[in-house]
């Protein structure tokens, strides 16, 4: 029998100059805040990357709209998959992506936001290791913004993501109902967090530095593209603060 591989999609968008990171623009530029959204995603998927060597994976560009698998491609590892989700509203697109990547034979499925360039490798092991035991779960990382960064399921619970009010901090609490709703047992993962707004990106550079958040359990990961970028301000990722660049 061959060895059973999770599949981890990443919900991404092409990192366009107006189009990445809106809430950003203002404290760092169009220019600046789409090279961001691309370093997010390159660090991300080395993070994948070392999931799937650890444990039996493969990663997955999940996107919208087609053309934009070309610009994708150019910086995203050549081991990812491609899966085009054409779809009005990220419900849609999370059920939709959850039943394609199942239907082509993975054992279980990770969603994972773009946004989270620190994510711990630990953290998806983590998830997938719970979806393989007996018996049927979801796996929720919660966001500090009251969403989630991952979800994780091996079977597609497609009333998951039905009224829930998305982008508000309310979709986990809803998404937790939902599953009680239904008898779905709940796993938690530790908390961490989407780089979205001037607060969120004064965490990240906090991070980068070394500084120690305390609302986080765990070292995140190297995030190299991030680090890399944020540096090139020089000295400006010392003077980055919560209401915008010095």
């Amino acid at each position: 029998m061959p060895e059973p591989e999770a599949a981890i999609g990443v919900i991404c968008k092409a990192p366009r100059v107006g189009a990445s990171k809106t809430r950003l623009i203002p404290a760092l530029g169009p220019e600046f805040a789409a090279q961001l959204s691309r370093c997010f995603l390159i660090d991300l998927a080395a993070s994948i990357e070392a999931v799937a060597t650890d444990i039996h994976a493969k990663g997955y560009m999940v996107f919208a709209p087609a053309e934009a698998e070309a610009e994708l491609r150019a910086f995203m590892p050549t081991s990812f998959g491609a899966l085009c989700q054409q779809h009005a509203g990220l419900g849609t697109v999370l059920a939709r992506s959850t039943q394609d990547l199942l239907d082509a034979g993975h054992d279980c499925v990770l969603l994972v936001n773009g946004d989270s360039p620190t994510l711990p490798a630990s953290l998806m092991t983590e998830a997938i290791l719970a979806l393989r035991q007996p018996g049927e779960r979801v796996v929720f990382g919660p966001a500090l913004d009251g969403g989630y960064y991952l979800i994780g399921l091996k079977r597609a619970h497609l009333y998951l993501f039905e009224e829930i009010a998305w982008s508000t901090p309310q979709v986990l609490a809803q998404s937790i109902q939902r599953a009680n709703l239904h008898q779905l047992p709940v796993v938690r993962l530790a908390p961490w967090y989407d780089v979205d707004e001037a607060q969120s990106l004064d965490w990240l550079r906090k991070e980068i530095l070394g500084e120690k958040l305390p609302f986080l359990d765990r070292i995140g990961s190297p995030a190299q593209a991030t680090r890399a970028l944020l540096q090139s301000l020089n000295p400006g990722l010392q003077t980055l603060q919560a209401d915008g660049v010095r």
